[in-house]
């Protein structure tokens, strides 16, 4: 047995969570944030025997996708008379980060 965890952006956490489910795969979402953007986004765990991790990730792939934002970056700490002029940066987010742990044993109760 094989415990998937993704890490998706929010905005793919329902259709992800959706395709797995009827794939019937026991899905369980968790709310999370990340640490760059500081946005919010879901980790989605679940459990399946080692021949479905490639299906899984699979559907991962076709539910999560990058996404491209502007943001302003911080201005740096500055002297008294210096001039800073924040440009708009693009930078890539979404998409999904993928593990997949051995697990030791596992009990429905």
């Amino acid at each position: 047995m094989k415990l998937v965890i993704a890490i998706v952006h929010s905005e793919d956490a329902g259709t992800l969570v959706d395709a797995l489910t009827d794939k019937d795969y026991r899905v369980t979402r968790l709310r999370s944030s990340g640490g760059f953007l500081k946005q919010e986004n879901a980790t989605v765990i679940l459990g399946v025997e080692e021949e479905q991790i490639e299906d899984v990730i699979a559907v991962i792939r076709e539910t999560c996708h990058a996404r491209n934002q502007f943001i302003n970056p911080m201005p740096p700490l500055m002297e008294p008379g210096e001039f800073y002029m924040p440009y708009p940066v693009e930078v890539s987010f979404g998409g999904a980060t993928v593990f997949v742990v051995e697990v030791a044993r596992t009990e429905r109760i």
